[in-house]
């Protein structure tokens, strides 16, 4: 296993894109997030964003409930927004978004590694931030292909 430090956005987005791209999925692949809803959102199409250029298609499902997933498109002048229902098919890579493993989410590790079961053969990618796998013991239970885990820090000046 091989541990590289960046920093900032730019320190998520860019390990996300060259995993992606050295994949070298087949076009029209899907790329499917599992967060939640409104916190975990923004990170995913961001992330969205920084693969725009691949003929991919990204998929925002909230939780697990993959009834309710949304196709995430470009809209032009403001970046990636979920668009019409769109469930799974076949997932190439699955991203599994930190907030899930937060307390008091109404999923756990156990059925976030039965969602990672059916979509045999995906990559797996963990987006977390300040360990939140490693915190909610998920680590124990789910095995990532790539774990991007940011740290915040945040400054606040007020006058």
């Amino acid at each position: 296993m091989v541990q590289v430090t960046y920093q900032g956005v730019p320190g998520i987005l860019r390990p996300f894109k060259e995993y992606i791209e050295r994949r070298s999925l087949p076009e029209g692949s899907e790329i499917v997030f599992y967060g939640v809803p409104g916190t975990c959102t923004p990170f995913v199409e961001i992330m969205s964003f920084a693969i725009r250029s691949l003929p991919y298609t990204c998929v925002f499902v909230p939780f697990v409930d993959e009834q309710k997933a949304h196709k995430l498109v470009m809209q032009p002048d403001v970046g990636f927004q979920a668009g019409e229902h769109y469930s799974p098919k076949n997932p190439a890579v699955v991203v599994i978004m930190g907030g899930l493993a937060m307390p008091n989410m109404p999923v756990d590790a156990d059925s976030v590694a039965a969602v990672m079961n059916r979509w045999k053969g995906a990559a797996t990618i963990g987006v977390c931030f300040m360990h939140m796998f490693s915190k909610a013991g998920w680590l124990e239970k789910i095995n990532f292909d790539l774990l991007i885990d940011a740290e915040i820090s945040v400054d606040v000046v007020s006058a």
